[in-house]
């Protein structure tokens, strides 16, 4: 890993739809140099996959919510079972296993909060909590996902 690829990553992150051609002249190298690093970069885990990022709100997904769940026993049965039912439901589009007084917290995205309601419904149905909290976002800030590669940076100045 060197600064050509920590450079390539962080293009690619920003917009994947570049051209082997436009990420070369980037990072000042030819096409076929390029093309064989981003190949690097992918067979050796660095990039999972590349994606088209969907306007939530032109589908009508207004709603974001973050949930925050205690579940009442955490055998690993128990565990187990959540993760398989959070995995099902396509409105959660981020789930942690988190430490500290919170079990979970879950990313929900809904067409509106008589959906929530639906969503939340379903969860419960399914897994038994010991509390479920919900908080809406009123206005998003900041939404990315691009990974900070600072560490990156660090190591290969090295």
């Amino acid at each position: 890993m060197d600064a050509i690829d920590i450079k390539l990553l962080g293009l690619l992150q920003r917009n994947a739809e570049l051209t082997i051609q436009e990420l070369s002249k980037e990072v000042h190298l030819s096409t076929t140099p390029c093309w064989k690093r981003i190949n690097q970069l992918k067979n050796n885990g660095y990039i999972n996959k590349t994606v088209s990022l969907v306007d939530r709100k032109r589908v009508g997904a207004n709603v974001t919510a973050m949930v925050f769940v205690t579940v009442n026993t955490h055998d690993q049965q128990k565990i187990n079972i959540f993760a398989e039912t959070i995995l099902n439901i396509p409105e959660v589009i981020e789930c942690y296993r988190m430490s500290g007084e919170i079990d979970y917290l879950l990313k929900v995205v809904v067409s509106d909060i008589e959906s929530y309601d639906t969503f939340y419904k379903n969860l419960i149905e399914k897994v038994q909590f010991l509390k479920v909290t919900s908080n809406f976002a009123i206005e998003e800030i900041k939404s990315t996902t691009e990974i900070p590669l600072t560490k990156l940076e660090q190591l290969s100045k090295k």
